[in-house]
């Protein structure tokens, strides 16, 4: 065991299931998958597996990339298609009409073995547009026969991808760029974190914060300042949000009354909104809000962002807040 970044992390999940399955194959659009640990050690995807399992240098065309991983994959090929951060819902047409739809439309005769390993850029000062973005993640969680998984660390990162590599179910991996680097030791060997198993950082009686990715990040942050103003929060990340772990979360909402969820994506038909419409039917009488990204592109400016991005001061605030 020891620390390692989430794209090593990510990479050693790949290299393992590669050697397993002879079959996998492996799409990069934007260079040579390589990683390396602390430690000095070196994944070389590419000069480990070679053409035609893996590629090197691939043409930048996304809508390419996921239609040749769904093809793959309609032939039972079991395909992995990585993408970088401010593409993400350019192959949205691909993954709405044909990944989701095909193994009901078929009756199962066509699977889907297909993981799309999508980069997430997240609220980066100073990037604006769509170098900039978070949330995404739920225009592909409102899509049927889709699986949706966002880790907040490079632990969960290997486990959940070793899961995702297995599923016979087409997953949208989002791994936001933010959690590469928490330092966390990380296991060498192969384990699996369940897709749609909820984690409790932390246990609280008086209210339960809920965010995963960036905004599981800042709730860590803010953690320290709740416990110094008296609040017991239960901290719970999702860490997948199709399907979303929504007993665990309203089993502690039963017991602490009050939910505020955190997200980095847009208020409007976010991860958020679906959380709280969740707990609301399964808690009747509980106290719920959520801090979100305002319905509004990310701004270039540093201050603006930062302003604007549900951080640990807010979650504070917004704390204090349901608890008078």
């Amino acid at each position: 065991m020891a620390v390692k970044n989430g794209l090593f992390a990510a990479l050693e999940a790949l290299q393992f299931e590669m050697q397993k399955d002879p079959t996998l194959v492996h799409l990069y659009e934007y260079g040579r998958p390589t990683g390396v640990s602390s430690t000095g050690k070196v994944i070389d995807i590419y000069k480990e597996f070679g053409h035609p399992r893996t590629t090197d240098w691939a043409p930048i065309d996304e809508e390419w990339l996921v239609g040749a991983g769904v093809g793959l994959a309609m032939t039972g090929v079991r395909t992995i298609v990585r993408l970088p951060s401010m593409t993400s819902v350019r192959y949205f047409d691909l993954v709405f009409n044909q990944v989701g739809k095909l193994r009901h439309m078929t009756g199962g005769q066509l699977g889907m073995p297909l993981i799309i390993w999508q980069d997430g850029a997240g609220r980066s000062p100073g990037s604006a547009g769509q170098h900039a973005d978070a949330g995404q993640e739920a225009l592909y969680a409102a899509i049927p026969g889709v699986k949706v998984v966002v880790p907040s660390n490079p632990y969960d990162v290997k486990g959940l991808m070793h899961a995702a590599l297995r599923d016979p179910d087409p997953v949208v991996f989002f791994q936001y760029a933010q959690i590469n680097s928490i330092p966390i030791d990380v296991p060498d060997n192969d384990y699996v974190i369940p897709i749609g198993e909820a984690a409790i950082r932390q246990e609280g009686t008086d209210i339960t914060i809920v965010g995963y990715g960036p905004a599981a990040i800042e709730i860590n942050k803010a953690a320290a300042g709740l416990k110094a103003a008296g609040v017991s929060a239960e901290i719970i990340d999702p860490r997948s949000i199709k399907p979303m772990p929504i007993d665990a979360i309203n089993k502690s909402v039963r017991k602490t009354g009050k939910l505020l969820v955190v997200d980095h994506g847009h208020e409007t038909c976010g991860t958020a909104a679906e959380v709280v419409a969740r707990v609301a039917i399964g808690v009747p009488g509980a106290k719920v809000n959520r801090s979100t990204f305002p319905d509004a592109p990310p701004p270039g400016a540093r201050e603006m962002i930062s302003w604007m991005t549900p951080d640990a001061p807010k979650i504070i605030e917004a704390t204090r807040k349901m608890m008078a």
